[in-house]
């Protein structure tokens, strides 16, 4: 793809994601002429709008062409002044997204294709700047970012007063003999080094080692093909306020939610292994291991990767079927809600069995009444966002989540609309047929199947755009306000 199309290509992406959440009133600017439905943009030039399939009502139709300056212009034109910063910030987003994308135009070519390569070249279904790694060099993307494939080696730091002691199979024997009894190494991804060397008393190894490949969430690393570990990055992906750092409590909660769920995985539900992790008290300072079980092991997000379906076969069905069943069993019985979306999920193919992997879960939702109820003890999370009560924020975690991103950008990116979406409503309503008339699934299916309107997250408006302040989000990852077609209803 050209400089040109690229560019063409992002800026239809922005406009989109700013209308289906209307930032500025935008889409409030949708008129309909002659000439049919369109949209007037600040330098005057009018956009011709086509309906949209999935998540909005309107997008830029495939045959406008429009720049990225245009659209940005028009963006300051609707923002309030007291946005002025985060449309900074997502300028800066914009520029870094069309960098990254025009180097991975000129390296596909060279990058060695694996999976997680794959799936991290697959643009985010929703956020526009999926690439987006601002501050990076070409060379630091070229190293780090999980699109191009390549590897690199681990630094290592000596913390003192922490007791945390990384598994035989992570840290090399060479560095270990730098840390004395009351010392603990940690390993550093080199992107954090220099905020490493900022925290007193913390000793940062000259020498480089252990090589790692970037995995899709770029701040976890594979050090085998059943081995990776989670390390902080002082950066942001998916909005300037999505930091990738590692607080305090995270690894704890995650590994909480990952005891919870084993206790109540469906049989073909896999959890990955993330109980080993240590946190020295610095957001820079962190690391958790993730064992990974045998079998092939292929994440969701791959699957509308040229060829990747054609290689596996027909598992798109068994996998909606996995996902959906288990996903609405959680939902009814337990009051659970996962945010396990397109990363962090992947298919396990044991011998003839196709499995579902699941990690990173300390972003669920779990409804304390209801697992007192179904005799089920309630985790103590650290961070008390991840208990709630409300059926309705419950489901809006699994529209947003569990269908939107997980099923519908997967099926409707590998079939036909109409067949996605008759797909995707037999297997979603054969989940909830289960239970009847059970009161959660009652609200499930209102939510979802019989729903005129399915809800969105306004991702850019609470990642980038406006304040916590202004926004009133609690979450930024869980920021509604913005609703789409029902694509799972008959025409």
């Amino acid at each position: 793809m050209s400089g040109t199309s690229r560019e063409a290509y992002l800026a239809a992406r922005v406009l989109n994601a700013l209308l289906r959440e209307d930032y500025g009133g935008l889409a409030g600017r949708v008129t309909r002429t002659k000439d049919g439905v369109g949209l007037l943009l600040a330098d005057g030039r009018w956009v011709r709008l086509s309906p949209g399939v999935l998540f909005q009502d309107f997008v830029v139709a495939a045959d406008e062409r429009i720049g990225l300056e245009q659209v940005l212009e028009t963006l300051v034109e609707v923002a309030p002044p007291e946005d002025a910063e985060g449309v900074a910030a997502f300028f800066e987003e914009c520029v870094a997204a069309l960098t990254a994308l025009e180097l991975y135009d000129e390296r596909a070519p060279e990058v060695k294709p694996s999976y997680e390569a794959l799936a991290a070249s697959v643009d985010h279904p929703v956020y526009p700047t999926s690439r987006a790694r601002a501050g990076l060099s070409e060379a630091e993307l070229l190293a780090y970012a999980p699109e191009f494939g390549g590897s690199f080696e681990l630094r290592w730091a000596v913390v003192p007063g922490s007791s945390a002691h990384l598994p035989a199979d992570v840290a090399p024997d060479w560095a270990r003999e730098h840390a004395a009894a009351d010392e603990a190494l940690f390993p550093v991804h080199p992107l954090a080094l220099d905020e490493v060397r900022k925290i007193d008393g913390v000793r940062v190894l000259e020498r480089a080692g252990v090589r790692v490949r970037p995995t899709l969430s770029m701040r976890t690393v594979e050090l085998g093909s059943r081995l990776h570990l989670k390390l902080p990055l002082p950066i942001s992906t998916l909005g300037a306020r999505n930091r990738r750092s590692i607080k305090p409590g995270t690894l704890e909660d995650g590994a909480r939610a990952e005891l919870l769920l084993r206790e109540l995985a469906d049989p073909d539900v896999v959890l990955a292994d993330e109980q080993t992790y240590a946190h020295a008290g610095h957001e820079y300072l962190a690391w958790m291991v993730r064992r990974l079980p045998e079998g092939r092991i292929v994440p969701v997000a791959a699957l509308t990767a040229p060829g990747v379906l054609d290689e596996l076969g027909d598992v798109l069905p068994a996998y909606l079927r996995l996902l959906l069943r288990w996903n609405v069993r959680l939902f009814v019985r337990y009051g659970v809600a996962l945010e396990a979306h397109q990363q962090n999920l992947a298919l396990l193919f044991q011998g003839d069995r196709l499995k579902l992997l699941v990690k990173d879960n300390d972003g669920l939702l779990a409804s304390p009444s209801r697992l007192r109820a179904a005799g089920v003890a309630v985790p103590e999370f650290a961070d008390g966002r991840m208990l709630n009560d409300d059926p309705h924020a419950l489901a809006d975690v699994f529209v947003t989540i569990t269908l939107h991103l997980a099923s519908a950008a997967v099926a409707f990116g590998a079939l036909p609309h109409d067949r996605a979406a008759a797909l995707l409503r037999d297997t979603l309503a054969d989940a909830l047929g289960e239970y009847g008339g059970d009161p959660m699934a009652r609200l499930l299916r209102a939510r979802t199947l019989d729903a005129a309107r399915l809800t969105g997250k306004s991702m850019i408006t609470a990642g980038t755009l406006v304040s916590k302040e202004r926004s009133g989000a609690r979450d930024v990852n869980k920021f509604y306000g913005t609703s789409g077609p029902n694509y799972l209803r008959r025409a």
